[in-house]
């Protein structure tokens, strides 16, 4: 019985770092500050400063959420919710390198859209597992919405 919280908690870290990872492309594909200077961006852009907290909150959400529904493996709907996690998470990390590496907003809006899907498919298989793990993905769609909305008029603005 003892063990079960340290168990709990090493799951929890898990989790977090592996929801995190994506955060990672930011540092291994550091974004060309001219380049990104330099793009017209529309009036309702917010500042440069906020993305990295709202990342930080967004990551620990969906580490919390993907932790809850890990624990659940006695669910049938547990390994698929797993794979459409695992999905978003890799459109989540090569939307930074499309964007800021290869300074294709084209190509980032693709994988963006496929992003949302991908989160819409997530949340929908976690409420079957664990329905509040599903709400905790609300402001992680809520914010890939306006992301997406940014990065088209980014593109639209700089074709």
């Amino acid at each position: 019985m003892t063990d079960r919280p340290r168990h709990s908690f090493l799951g929890l870290l898990f989790w977090l770092a592996v929801s995190f990872a994506p955060g990672l492309t930011g540092f291994l594909v550091q974004p060309d500050s001219s380049w990104w200077r330099h793009l017209k961006k529309p009036d309702w852009a917010p500042p440069d400063y906020l993305f990295g907290p709202v990342w930080t909150v967004l990551y620990l959400l969906i580490g919390v959420a993907v932790y809850r529904v890990a624990r659940r493996r006695d669910h049938i709907g547990g390994p698929t919710a797993l794979l459409w996690f695992f999905a978003q998470l890799v459109l989540n990390a090569l939307w930074t390198p499309l964007f800021f590496g290869m300074h294709r907003p084209d190509l980032a809006l693709v994988c963006i859209v496929g992003l949302l899907l991908a989160i819409v498919g997530t949340m929908r298989a976690f409420a079957r597992v664990t329905p509040s793990s599903a709400a905790l993905l609300v402001p992680y769609l809520l914010w890939v919405s306006f992301a997406t909305a940014l990065n088209a008029a980014i593109w639209q603005l700089n074709r």
